[in-house]
This record gives C-alpha cells, sequence and structure tokens, in this order.
C-alpha cells in the first residue's frame, strides 16, 4: 500500500468511476424523458397515457438520482481474496452488469456496519471515504483482521484509524435539515435497522443516541427490502411538530427514497388542520383510553325513541309513527354492523317500510306499486317524520358530535360518570371553539363509528361509482391494445384521461383517513397518548411499527413513562421488541454529564452510558442580581455565540430556551443586541429568516424537541420548572433543554432561580 495522497488518488478513481455511471444514467434517463415529451399529444388516448405514464416514470428516477448526489460513494470492505465492495446510498452497475457501488441496505452492505475484530467473516478491512462534494478529501482505514498484513499497511500510508468519520461528523455545524448518518451507522443501530418488519420495534434512546436517524434509516430499508409491498401500502412518519418535520424531510431523499407520508397527530385527519392546544390536565385527559367509551356511548344516546311520537295524515288516512315500529327498525340497523350513519339508512328503510304497513292495512284494496311508491315519497317529505326520523336516529359529523361533548359538561358527567366535576369542568368549553390537538384522536375514533357525513358519503358514493365504471372502460381498453404488463395500469389510464398527473402511493394515502399502511415510523413516542395509539394502530393493522423515543423526556401527562406499561396494551405481551441506545453522540462529555445527574436527581429514568467526545468548557454557568441583568446577559452572550458558531452561509445554530414568563422580554433584547452587533446586511438576513429556519431562536421546551444546536443558553431554568404541570414533567422538559447542543450549553439565571432548583 502506497502512501496517503496516492491511496487519495486511487479513491478518487473509484469515486470518478461511480459519479460517472451515475451521469451516464442520469443522461440516458433525460433522453428517454425528452424523447417521449417530444412525442406531444399525437395518437389515441391509449398511446398518449402510455407516454405519460412513462414521463412520469423517468422523472421519478431522475428525482431519486437528484438527491443521492451528496456523498454517493462513502465506504470500502476489503476480502482475503483481496476483492473490494464499495458501499454507497443506492446500487450501480456498469453496462455490463457488473457491480460498482453497493446499496448501504443490501445484505453485502451489512459487515460494513456490523463486523467487529472478533466477528470480521471474510472482511479484513473497513475503509471510510470522506467526499466534498465529488472530491475525495478524506480515508480511514479500521483493519478488522489483526493478524492481516493491511494492518501494517494502513499504519504506513497514515490511513488506520478508529473513529474519526463518525467524529468528524459530530463536530461539524447544524444547517437547520437533520442529515443522514449513513457513512457512521454503529453496529448496534445497524442491527435495529435491519430488524424485522412484521414486528413492532421499540427503540428507547437518551439524547444524542440516533433514535430518529435509526428510524429514518430503518425506514429506508424496509422500502428497500421490503419494496414491492411498501410501495403499494405506503410508510407513515408521525412526528412531533411541523418544524421536527422539516428538520428532518432531506434525510430519506438522501438515501434514496421518496414519497413517504410525513405528518403530526395534529394533522393526520385529511381536509382538517389544528393549532389550538389544550391545557396540559386537559390533554391528559382526552387522551385516557376510556374517551374511547365515552364516544361510543355519546354517539348510542342519540339513538332513542322520542317521547313525542306523531301521527301524520297520508292521502286522508292517519298514519301513526309506533314505539314498536322505532324500536324493531333500531334493531334492523344494528344488526348490519355498520357504522352509525351507514346503519341509518337501514333504519330509515325500515321504519318507511312500517309506516307504508300502517298505511296499507287501512285500506279496503291491495294498493299497487305506483300508489306505494307515492305514499313512500309523501313521507319521506313530511316534516314530522324527518323530524322524528333523526330524533330517533340523528345523523352526525364527528366534528359536530365532539363539539357538543365539551359544550355541555353536565350531559358529559352523565355519559362518563367517571370525569369528577372538576374534570368535566376542564373540558367544557364554548359551543363552536376552535379543535385542538388531543381532539384529533377522538375525532377520529368518532369517524371511524359514523361512517362519512351522509352528504360527503352521498358525493363520494357517486364519485367512486364514477371511477369504477372508468377503470372498467380502462381495463378493457388496455385489454384490447395489448397493453396488459402493468407498466401502464387502469388507474394510470383513468388518472390521465381526466387530465391529472399518475397520483402516487403517498398523495392517494395522505388524503385518504381508511387508508392502512404498510409501516409507521413514530418519533418522539413517548408523548402519545392511549387515544393516540388507537388511532395509530386503525392505520396500520398489521402492527408495523418503529417507535422512538425516551422516557425520561415525556413531558406530556398522559404519555409515557414506562414502554411495558404502554406497549403491552397497544401491542400485546410478546408481540413488541426494546431495544435500547446507551451511546450519546450529540452531546459532549460534560454536558451528557451534568443532564443526566440532573435526572437521575429528579427520578427520571436514563438509559445513556457515556458520550463519545469530550470538550473543555462546553458548559457555562453565569448568575446574576436580577431579571433586569439576566436579560442584559443573555442577549450580550447570544451575541458572543453568533459570532462563533453562526456562518453566512447558513450553517451554524444557536437556541436560546426561556421561560414563558420572559420569552417576549429576551426575544426583543436579543434582536437589540444583534442590530447593534452585527453588520445592516448580516442582522437583515438573520431577522428575515423563516421562523422554522432559524439560525438564532428563541424558544420554550416544546419546541426544540428531537432538535438539536450548536449552543444553546438556557434561561432561569427555575421558572421553567415553575411553569410546568407537574415536577416530573418539569425535569422531562429542563433535561431535553439542555441536551440539545452538540458544542456548548450555557445556564443564565438570578440568584433566586439558583435557589429554587439546582443544576
Amino acid at each position: 500500500m502506497s502512501g496517503y495522497s496516492s491511496q487519495i488518488q486511487e479513491e478518487q478513481r473509484a469515486v470518478d468511476r461511480a459519479y460517472g455511471r451515475l451521469d451516464a444514467l442520469r443522461a440516458q434517463v433525460k433522453a428517454r424523458l425528452d424523447t417521449v415529451r417530444a412525442a406531444g399529444s399525437h395518437g389515441s388516448p391509449t398511446q398518449r397515457t402510455e407516454r405519460d405514464s412513462f414521463a412520469t416514470m423517468y422523472e421519478d428516477r431522475l428525482a431519486q438520482m437528484r438527491a443521492v448526489e451528496d456523498r454517493l460513494v462513502f465506504g470500502r470492505l476489503d476480502d482475503v481474496d483481496g476483492n473490494r465492495r464499495y458501499i454507497g446510498r443506492i446500487g450501480l452497475s456498469n453496462e455490463s452488469h457488473e457491480p460498482i457501488l453497493t446499496d448501504w441496505r443490501a445484505e453485502a452492505a451489512r459487515p460494513f456496519y456490523e463486523a467487529t475484530p472478533s466477528h470480521h467473516g471474510d472482511i479484513v478491512m473497513r475503509r471510510h471515504l470522506t467526499l466534498r462534494f465529488r472530491e475525495v478529501v478524506g480515508i480511514e482505514d479500521e483493519v478488522l483482521d489483526v493478524d492481516s498484513s493491511q494492518v501494517d499497511d494502513a499504519a504506513a500510508s497514515g490511513t488506520l484509524t478508529g473513529e474519526g468519520a463518525l467524529l468528524a461528523s459530530l463536530s461539524s455545524r447544524r444547517t437547520g435539515k437533520m442529515t443522514d448518518i449513513v457513512a457512521t451507522i454503529q453496529a448496534e443501530q445497524d442491527r435495529i435497522i435491519r430488524s424485522d418488519l412484521n414486528r413492532a420495534v421499540v427503540v428507547q434512546g437518551g439524547p444524542g443516541t440516533g433514535k430518529t436517524a435509526v428510524a429514518l434509516h430503518r425506514a429506508a430499508y424496509l422500502l428497500y427490502t421490503h419494496r414491492r409491498m411498501l410501495e403499494r401500502s405506503g410508510v407513515l412518519v408521525v412526528g412531533p411538530s411541523p418544524t421536527f418535520l422539516r428538520y428532518i424531510d432531506q434525510v430519506l431523499p438522501s438515501l434514496g427514497e421518496t414519497g413517504v407520508v410525513s405528518r403530526t397527530i395534529a394533522d393526520l385527519l385529511p381536509g382538517l388542520s389544528v393549532t389550538a392546544v389544550d391545557e396540559p390536565f386537559a390533554a391528559q385527559l382526552k387522551g385516557d383510553r376510556r374517551m374511547a367509551r365515552l364516544v361510543a356511548d355519546a354517539i348510542a344516546a342519540r339513538v332513542r325513541v322520542p317521547a313525542d311520537l306523531p301521527t301524520v295524515n297520508v292521502n286522508g288516512f292517519p298514519v301513526p309513527m309506533k314505539a314498536v315500529d322505532i324500536e324493531q327498525a333500531q334493531a334492523d340497523a344494528r344488526r348490519t354492523h355498520q357504522p352509525h350513519n351507514k346503519a341509518r339508512e337501514t333504519f330509515v328503510k325500515s321504519m318507511l317500510s312500517s309506516l307504508r304497513a300502517r298505511y296499507a292495512e287501512q285500506l279496503d284494496y291491495t294498493p299497487d306499486e305506483s300508489e306505494m311508491s307515492r305514499v313512500t315519497s309523501l313521507l319521506r317529505m313530511n316534516d314530522k317524520v324527518r323530524k322524528t326520523l333523526n330524533l330517533a336516529w340523528l345523523p352526525m359529523t364527528a366534528t359536530w358530535l365532539v363539539d357538543q361533548l365539551w359544550a355541555h359538561p353536565e350531559r358529559l358527567r352523565r355519559l362518563a360518570p367517571w370525569l369528577t366535576e372538576e374534570q368535566a369542568a376542564a373540558l367544557g368549553r364554548p359551543k363552536g371553539s376552535p379543535m385542538t390537538r388531543s381532539d384529533v384522536p377522538l375525532l377520529d375514533e368518532a369517524m371511524e363509528l359514523l361512517g362519512p357525513d351522509p352528504k360527503a358519503a352521498n358525493r363520494s358514493s357517486d364519485k367512486d361509482a364514477a371511477r369504477a365504471e372508468e377503470e372498467q372502460f380502462a381495463r378493457d381498453t388496455l385489454a384490447q391494445a395489448g397493453i396488459g404488463s402493468g407498466i401502464v395500469t387502469a388507474q394510470m389510464l383513468v388518472d390521465n384521461i381526466n387530465g391529472g398527473d399518475v397520483e402516487l402511493t403517498a398523495q392517494r394515502a395522505a388524503n385518504d383517513r381508511e387508508w392502512t399502511y404498510g409501516h409507521i415510523v413514530v418519533d418522539e413516542a413517548q408523548e402519545l397518548t392511549a387515544m393516540d395509539w388507537r388511532m395509530l394502530v386503525r392505520r396500520c393493522p398489521s402492527r408495523s411499527f418503529t417507535i422512538v423515543g425516551d422516557v425520561a423526556q415525556t413531558s406530556a401527562l398522559g404519555g409515557t413513562r414506562a414502554w411495558p406499561r404502554t406497549m403491552n396494551r397497544v401491542f400485546g405481551e410478546g408481540r413488541w421488541d426494546l431495544n435500547e441506545l446507551t451511546i450519546d453522540y450529540r452531546n459532549p462529555q460534560e454536558v451528557s454529564d451534568l443532564a443526566s445527574e440532573f435526572a437521575e436527581r429528579e427520578g427520571l429514568y436514563i438509559s445513556t452510558v457515556k458520550a463519545v467526545r469530550r470538550i473543555p468548557d462546553s458548559v457555562r454557568r453565569t448568575v446574576v442580581q436580577d431579571r433586569v441583568a439576566l436579560i442584559d446577559d443573555v442577549a450580550a452572550r447570544t451575541v458572543e455565540l453568533t459570532r462563533e458558531f453562526v456562518g453566512r452561509d447558513g450553517t451554524g445554530r444557536v437556541a436560546v430556551i426561556a421561560p414563558d414568563s420572559l420569552r417576549g422580554d429576551v426575544r426583543a433584547r436579543i434582536r437589540a443586541a444583534l442590530r447593534d452587533a452585527l453588520d445592516a446586511a448580516e442582522f437583515t438576513r438573520l431577522a428575515e429568516q423563516s421562523a422554522w429556519d432559524e439560525q438564532v431562536t428563541v424558544c420554550d421546551t416544546q419546541e426544540v424537541k428531537g432538535l438539536e444546536y450548536d449552543a444553546v443558553v438556557v434561561v432561569e431554568p427555575g421558572a421553567i420548572e415553575q411553569e410546568a404541570p407537574s415536577r416530573l414533567v418539569a425535569a422531562s422538559d429542563l433535561y431535553v433543554a439542555m441536551t440539545r447542543p452538540t458544542q456548548r450549553l450555557l445556564i443564565v439565571r438570578t440568584a433566586g432561580d439558583e435557589n429554587d432548583l439546582t443544576i
């Protein structure tokens, strides 16, 4: 093995070969796309459809190949026979189908992540390549076979090292977007990523252990390994906030996967956007699993026998509406076991049949069908009949039902006697109030039991019937043209005939409340309530989940503090697997130790064993005399951190985490300090950044969940504790706040605050 510079040149040739092939494939696909587009709209409908479908396929392929441009190649495996296998974001072969690059998810790539000196099989060396754009700028070798001659060769060339690639990635400035860890996946993470699709996999890990990265890489691995199934059913990623989803939205595309549905619980129902939040106590109550019974009972309470049953006049004959007929019609409807609004159709038909019979039995002749049809129409249009039928079996929407629950505390207590008077009052709110995030699982429960809104159902039924006719026509057309290969489906043909693009699985899934996914990824899962879990399991009956979280970071009163308690209820004992990540890759050891000691002292379960790096002076504390001095000091220190960590190229992130009572004043003072300290252009650039992409942000503990920053300032931790709904939640919130930085943690507080809480 020659010197380091020669090794760089050798690897550059290999990287150039991979990028050359990628460029050639891109050009090939682009040429095919141009040819299809150049054909225009000429030819038969079937020919135009096939061209449009190929265009969509080529566009998707181009998007995938563009997404893997960055760090296309990142590893190499050498075996005992001298063979080399390069590892990258996607698999590539040359024109003779000989491998150039092995997809990181392929079984052949597993040793790159899992091989150790004691278990390395036929692999003798693992090489990490560091790229800047398309240029190889670094090489690091791990010799796995200690008896191999490559130990001396790597040492002589200066490439022999251990975790340099990992440490370099940890030390880089944050960008506001999560980056993948495909080049630095550790063995304990890789085993979780490659675990069985047909199990619920729970990943418990402290801050910075790579839980989110593991979950997303597992989604990419499953899409690669089980593509045929998951492309049809889709994958859903559930995150804690829109900001978090924006933070992770580039990870899967960079791994060669697009089309995954990303949602929060609040926007999981199509057509419903919820921004309001409940007070913690009310949110806890709404998350209680007994709320499912409350919703069911509230619906059942709208099926009854009205006290005042009218007699209506039909063609001069009195037709009474009798309780026995209503009870029989209700029993007929219940036997259908259909959702409430759908079963109501049976109830109405049964009641109209009974009323027709009451009419006919008064006649001295047998009426013909036309007369009975007119009688049915008269009964349907009669206001008294319609009102009574509604009172006996009320058609409802989920939003109306939930709104009624909270608008009438007395009725709420009758339906849910387990609620105390204080609890019912906490849930009460004026009629017509905005729906909250905690209402969403109850709305979903109601939608499941009610079925579609009758008016919307009629429109949907007509649309579905028309769609079915169109698809049958499309199937016939394809059969006649001999195009039944599956490249163009009947669904594609219908979409294109109607003038629309081929709808991707992800788009269809996102717009369909009843869609069932092949796999669901849940991040910050410790925050979910029992009702949240019911909502998610409904969307994945196979129970194929990747669930990541940290019970030490639980801030929801109705969240999880122990995985077995929640998971056994959701999946059943023995039907889920718990994995624990223990190494903190984000925080310096000094920050990790401080946060862990505090959390343990407060009674939280800490799973982190150690951090991988030390940064001297990464924890700093400042105590001032009063709040005026506090705000001035925070502003001054934020300016210092901005100069040290925030780059004009958009890299670097600083977060100031403050209690609600101070956040407005702190934000205003920091803005003024930055205006005075920075040149006008730089201040304007920072001031105009979007809230979700701010390089300098002032926020609370909830807004930073799942995120990371170069530097963090925690302001008045004692005040943050006082504002929390419980001491345990306060401890979790502060643990979250202290574990966000990758480089520096500052704690700034007044003397009084220091006396209230020790950190």
